[in-house]
């Protein structure tokens, strides 16, 4: 489900810290694939394996190039640090 694309978020319908990562994203003109948890079939059993993972919380889950990057906290603190762009532009996510 991550190794395709190259910005995966999976992430909840009703969760607040999900819809912000999915803004941050979408303000840098990236267009990320999003598996809204609550929404797909086996989506309980994707979120356990996030968990297994160690997504705590499972959502939002954030994967780019096809790495676990983590949640809502770790996204936030590369943005800061001003890490997160370059990043996404090595996973072609970005062309700018």
């Amino acid at each position: 489900m991550v190794a395709e694309k190259p910005v995966v978020i999976f992430s909840k319908s009703s969760c607040c810290m999900s819809h912000t990562i999915r803004s941050l994203f979408s303000d840098f003109g990236v267009n990320p694939t999003v598996y809204e948890l609550d929404e797909i079939p086996r989506g309980r059993e994707v979120e356990q394996g996030l968990s297994r993972l160690g997504c705590n919380p499972s959502v939002p889950a954030v994967f780019i190039g096809g790495e676990f990057v983590g949640g809502a906290n770790e996204i936030m603190s590369l943005h800061l640090k001003r890490a997160l762009k370059p990043m996404l532009k090595r996973a072609g996510a970005l062309w700018l």
